[in-house]
């Protein structure tokens, strides 16, 4: 049985917590977190605590906070002997020497939405090769996606998930808002989201491409920035236009 604390209680804890649960050989056995109010969906289930000093003794310590506060966190752990790793994408192994380890699962999460972490690719990075086993173990009792990443790997696929995922988010958004200017429901573009998700799931995105940037049709670009009021929308449309036809050239 393996036995880990998760200290944090965001959405990133929350879905490893809940996974977890339903491994087998893993045992979480106590939740950290500076707030008592965020630590209540956590308390039928396992022991609580706002107090470092009150932590369990554990063999993997997964550090689900946010990045500024990932070396504070660490350093209060020093004492600790089992493993201890952060889950951000963007913060190298080599932040702290106190860090051992990153347990980083590639997916965005919100604590209203539910996920299938059997589906989510983990990436894993030990200081020690001794570690690594035992933290591969961990994460293949939640996931069949589980990939040695290294730092600056994870610095780079990090950047390519902000524009596969908050980037394309963001033109979701504004689309969404260009529906409800004209008093279109914005749910006749579902269709067309999902199946662009999956063309680009399923071939290279680039060999995928429409539209009329890709087909360098300057008349239908002129009218549709025309249509723009907004000089922030004018704007990105121009570049990711530009992009797309640069991209070709």
């Amino acid at each position: 049985m393996i036995k880990i604390v998760i200290l944090g209680a965001g959405n990133v804890a929350s879905h490893l917590f809940k996974a977890f649960q339903t491994a087998e050989n893993v045992e979480v056995i106590q939740v950290y977190n500076r707030s008592k109010i965020a630590l209540e969906n956590f308390k039928s289930k396992t022991q609580t605590t706002t107090d470092l000093a009150e932590l369990k003794n554990a063999e993997i310590y997964l550090v689900c906070v946010k990045d500024d506060a990932i070396e504070e966190m660490i350093s209060k752990l020093s004492q600790k002997d089992g493993i201890v790793a952060h889950t951000s994408g963007s913060v190298p192994l080599s932040a702290s020497a106190k860090i051992n380890a990153v347990f980083y699962p590639l997916q965005t999460f919100s604590k209203q939405t539910e996920v299938n972490f059997k589906e989510i690719p983990l990436c894993l990075e030990t200081s020690e090769e001794k570690d690594f086993d035992l933290l591969e173990k961990l994460a293949k009792s939640i996931s069949d996606k589980v990939f040695a990443i290294s730092s600056e790997q994870r610095k780079k696929l990090h950047l390519a998930a902000v524009f596969a995922n908050n980037f394309s988010n963001h033109m979701f958004a504004i689309a969404e808002d260009l529906c409800k200017q004209n008093e279109v429901p914005f749910e006749v573009l579902s269709t067309l989201i999902k199946e662009t998700a999956q063309k680009a799931t399923r071939n290279s995105p680039k060999e995928v491409q429409t539209g009329p940037a890709k087909r360098n049709d300057q008349a239908t670009i002129k009218q549709h920035l025309a249509q723009l009021n907004n000089a922030d929308y004018k704007e990105i449309y121009k570049l990711l236009t530009q992009s797309i036809i640069n991209q070709d050239g």
